[in-house]
Formats: C-alpha cells, sequence, structure tokens
C-alpha cells in the first residue's frame, strides 16, 4: 500500500499543482500505519531553506487533494490521512561525507607523521644479557 501511495502522490506531483510555492519534490518513502488510516509522506526538495519551506506551505495547502487523488487510485475501504515530512536524508547524507573526508584528512597527517617518526629510546627496549637463557617450558 505505502508503494502505491507513493506512485500515486509521485504521478500526482510530476503533473504538477497550481501553487507556485511548490519547487522541485522528490517524494523518498512513504509509511503506513498497520490500519491504513495514516501515511507519513517522506519528501526532499532541490533548493534552499526558503524553498523548502514554501513546498511544505504548499503540501499543506494541497493534502486534501493529494489525499483525494490517493483515495481515487487505491482499493481500500479507507483512504489513509496524509502527513507530508521533509526527509533529513541529504543533509545527514552531507554531514556524514563532511565527517569521512575530515577522518581521510586526518588519518593521512597521521601516516605522514608517523613516516618521520623514530622511537624515543633503543629500537629494540628490551636487554638481553649474554648467556641468559629462556626458561624451560618445563621448569616450574
Amino acid at each position: 500500500m505505502a508503494d502505491l501511495i507513493r506512485k500515486i502522490l509521485a504521478e500526482r506531483l510530476q503533473r504538477g499543482l497550481r501553487d507556485p510555492r511548490l519547487g522541485f519534490v522528490t517524494i523518498t518513502d512513504v509509511q503506513v500505519t498497520g490500519d491504513l488510516q495514516h501515511a507519513s509522506v517522506f519528501y526532499t526538495v532541490l533548493g534552499d531553506d526558503v524553498e523548502r519551506k514554501d513546498t511544505q506551505k504548499a503540501l499543506r495547502a494541497a493534502t486534501g487533494m493529494l489525499r483525494t487523488e490517493v483515495g481515487k487510485n487505491i482499493t481500500a475501504r479507507l483512504t489513509p490521512s496524509l502527513e507530508f515530512i521533509l526527509d533529513g536524508l541529504p543533509e545527514n547524507a552531507s554531514a556524514i561525507g563532511d565527517l569521512l573526508r575530515e577522518a581521510n584528512e586526518r588519518d593521512a597527517e597521521t601516516g605522514r607523521q608517523a613516516q618521520s617518526a623514530r622511537f624515543a629510546g633503543d629500537a629494540d627496549p628490551y636487554k638481553s644479557v649474554p648467556g641468559d637463557e629462556e626458561p624451560s617450558s618445563t621448569a616450574r
């Protein structure tokens, strides 16, 4: 049911709404409750914060019309209510990308430092005395 709702909404948004506030929207996911009475629609908007807010207002204004469109195209007895939620996936992916880039830079810096590093003392810090043998494994 969630995939069907996502497809219906995506096709309807592709045809466009008469609201000029609507930006370039992508429906990323739809989650439907077990009783099929509520659908959470996750979406992303290409653009800045102003375009995201305008698109959010446009989707809220068009929720009734979009719900009617869903109701016409599904075979369920009840049409689920729709809730549009801005998906934070692109922002999270960008933040993770920044963190990975910083980690790689730090690893590279550590590698450069390790190449020129020297031991603080002798290369072999364990002293060996001539004639000193390791104890045998049978001696206790």
